[in-house]
């Protein structure tokens, strides 16, 4: 290396976000049941409260209609990879409709949490005193709504604690719950069948005016109207009441970008994994309740009908009672990971949001170790604590309420994927289904079937729900003003500029190795700078397995020789609103793909010698570039292989990658390796060893012939022929690559 040359600093900045963590389509699947699925401990009971003994039929019918809003969800992050409500509403109907989407939706998770918070306290407290009465401890009792209310605040709080650590934490704690929750389900379910081959059933009474009851709160501002005796309205105020049985299709949303490669495929086998787990469990409890547990009796288990079913299964006592605390742990763990969802999702809701300029930009201020929005999540946790204390431990009330911001929102996200299908009808690699051509226009029969089905739902829940409507309504209007308020806001200040740009963790290390990088040897450099060129990033992306191989994003920020060294410079200096602005599309670049990817900023004199530096330190196999604007792909290949020259021994093998224009790739190994021969140089060797070995015998061989031509050459090139040699040479490399 040249002494005169500035060294080039080996101090790096490594940039983390929590949007390059991914999931398995089955965490995602687990995360989302343990809402859907934690809904089968409650919803029976409220649907039956409100509608009769016939509830389990409304159960079922609104878990087959969970498929086709299900698809909705599906089409929409197949044209958005965070195609939450917000983003859909909002590319369809404008940011008015869309804030006031959210808003609604906001009620919905900030209530979805303690419902289910409260709902496992209610199992738990009533297993508490009925072991306490079992064994005679009539000292033992506790208040089970004040008992609910104290349990649902510990379980927030724990979640919230998970969801500041990020989703690979918090979607690995929902995966164990529901691998336990699954062993309850089977055992439950084969019970149920035993009990009722022996002891007979009770039948379930299909829905009809002679058989819907409804409870004076299930009738609203309907009461002493005649539409509760028309059939079809009827049918519409049954299956309100049974809506809460499809909480949870949002998340499927706001966790599509934590899946991992291949995302669309990986949705849908979890959509998939989702309906038929809710079907066998949320409605076979439904079902089973009515038929097993006896009339009289069911009503004292409303509220914990799945713990009502462990006393009257078949068996000894003993046994059903230790089956009843398995029941109630599984209980616990499935509501409470609930409330882990409803974080997971209400944080992905208003990241959207506050992306968009809506919320300042100190919302989405990453945590210092963890990369996560915690602000959001902060505020998310506090109001469903206040929630759960001012419900006092109601599951009824909550129940009830929740329905306002979940249908509005399906509604609202329904009439936007309608609306695009008409306003942007390409773009899509999914469709939900029942699609017919007239001429050039196509007809989607099928997503207006259900946006149809979905306003009238939402319009009957509307006259209903008394408590829903009201409260919906205000928490709606002032989640809105607060959305409109602080955009102006934000306007106003002049950030609105700024609301797509990436909110990354930075760390300075002065000594870059794997473990800072978080890397593994054989890893993959791609060297970015120009954010409007990232063809070579999208077939690295494309062509590698992420399981196996590290993808690093490297950029160097380009230091002036006669300034200051880079030591001298703060990782934030290094890290500039420059690298913000070009890590931000790579992120977005990568969690369309599904692939996780490291991501570096090194300050460096000769962008290619830092790169051969990075490398040589990571134990890289492979440096990948994009074409220069000023140079020959040949030219630039040479300029790099002088870079890597200057490297301190022992320099790596390495090879470069350089992807065109036209995402054609060119590779050229970089220091001493087996030169590429032309099919007529190597014809030549052998023409050439042939001749001598008739001379020299058995012990010539090919290698021989071309060391001893190339030493032959470089005498020649000692000596006074050089200029001779040389000509000759530049003969030669004419039409040929000029090295090999």
């Amino acid at each position: 290396m040249n002494p005169t040359q500035p060294r080039m600093t080996t101090k790096v900045v490594v940039a983390t976000t929590v949007m390059l963590s991914f999931i398995s389509f089955w965490r995602a699947a687990a995360i989302v049941l343990n809402d859907m699925a934690s809904t089968a401990f409650y919803v029976g009971g409220i649907a039956e409260t409100a509608v009769g003994k016939a509830a389990p039929w409304f159960v079922l019918a609104i878990m087959l209609f969970s498929y086709a809003v299900r698809a909705i969800y599906i089409e929409s992050c197949s044209m958005f990879v965070r195609g939450g409500v917000y983003r859909v509403v909002h590319e369809a109907l404008g940011g008015t409709l869309a804030k006031f989407s959210v808003s609604a939706l906001m009620f919905d998770y900030v209530l979805t949490g303690p419902i289910s918070g409260v709902s496992a306290g209610l199992y738990l407290g009533g297993l508490i005193n009925e072991i306490a009465e079992k064994l005679g401890l009539h000292g033992v009792h506790v208040d089970p709504p004040l008992f609910a209310t104290a349990f649902a605040v510990i379980a927030t709080v724990y979640f919230w604690r998970k969801n500041t650590m990020g989703i690979p934490e918090s979607s690995q704690k929902a995966l164990q719950i529901m691998q336990v929750t699954t062993v309850m389900v089977l055992i439950l379910v084969t019970w149920c069948i035993i009990t009722i081959a022996k002891n007979g059933y009770q039948p379930v009474p299909f829905p009809t005016l002679e058989t819907m009851h409804f409870s004076d709160d299930a009738l609203g501002w309907l009461k002493g109207t005649l539409a509760p005796s028309i059939t079809a309205v009827a049918i519409l105020i049954g299956l309100g009441h049974s809506l809460l049985a499809m909480s949870g299709e949002e998340s499927m949303a706001q966790v599509y970008r934590e899946i991992a490669h291949p995302k669309l495929k990986n949705l849908e086998k979890a959509g998939f994994v989702i309906f038929l787990y809710s079907i066998i469990f949320t409605c076979m409890v439904s079902f089973f309740a009515v038929m097993i547990i006896p009339d009289g009796a069911r009503g004292r288990y409303l509220d914990n009908l799945i713990g009502g079913l462990s006393v009257y299964l078949v068996g000894p006592d003993l046994l059903k009672l230790g089956f009843h605390i398995f029941v109630v742990v599984a209980g616990t763990l499935i509501l409470s990971g609930a409330i882990n969802t409803s974080i997971i999702g209400s944080n992905g809701v208003l990241n959207r949001v506050a992306e968009d300029g809506v919320l300042p930009d100190w919302f989405r201020h990453p945590h210092s170790k963890f990369g996560t929005t915690y602000r959001l999540i902060n505020a998310v946790v506090l109001l469903q604590i206040v929630t759960i204390i001012l419900s006092r431990g109601n599951v009824y009330l909550l129940g009830e309420a929740y329905a306002f911001g979940v249908m509005w929102s399906f509604f609202m996200k329904s009439l936007s994927v309608l609306v695009l299908r008409f306003k942007q009808p390409g773009g899509r690699e999914w469709k939900v289904p029942l699609n017919f051509r007239i001429g050039k226009t196509e007809l989607p029969v099928g997503l207006f079937f259900i946006t149809v089905t979905l306003f009238l739902l939402a319009g009957v829940n509307l006259f209903t729900k008394k408590t829903a409507t009201i409260w919906g309504i205000v928490f709606t209007l002032v989640f809105f003003a607060m959305f409109q308020i602080t955009e102006r806001y934000h306007r106003r200040r002049g950030s609105k500029q700024q609301h797509e740009i990436e909110k990354f963790r930075i760390e300075a290390s002065d000594e870059p190795d794997l473990p800072s990088v978080d890397a593994r040897p054989g890893n993959v450099i791609v060297m970015m700078r120009n954010p409007n060129n990232l063809r070579h990033l999208e077939k690295v992306l494309e062509k590698t397995d992420t399981n196996k191989l590290d993808v690093v994003i490297l950029s160097v920020r380009k230091m002036d020789p006669s300034g200051a060294d880079g030591y001298a410079l703060e990782a934030d200096q290094i890290f500039a609103e420059d690298e913000s602005r070009l890590f931000t599309k790579v992120v977005n670049l990568a969690e369309h793909a599904g692939k996780p990817v490291k991501l570096l900023v090194v300050p460096g004199f000769e962008p290619n010698l830092a790169a051969a530096e990075i490398a040589q330190r990571l134990q890289s196999a492979r440096i990948v570039t994009g074409r220069s604007a000023f140079q020959t792909v040949d030219e630039q290949a040479r300029i790099f292989g002088k870079a890597w020259e200057k490297l301190a021994e022992p320099r790596p093998s390495l090879s470069l990658e350089i992807v065109t224009e036209d995402s054609e790739s060119q590779f050229f190994n970089l220091g001493p390796h087996p030169p590429r021969l032309w099919p007529e140089d190597v014809a030549l060797v052998h023409e050439l060893w042939l001749g001598l070995s008739e001379q020299l015998g058995a012990k010539l061989h090919h290698r021989d012939v071309i060391g001893f031509a190339l030493r032959r050459m470089a005498e020649d090139l000692k000596s006074d022929r050089r200029e001779e040699v040389t000509n000759a040479l530049v003969r030669e490399v004419g039409g040929k690559l000029p090295w090999g």
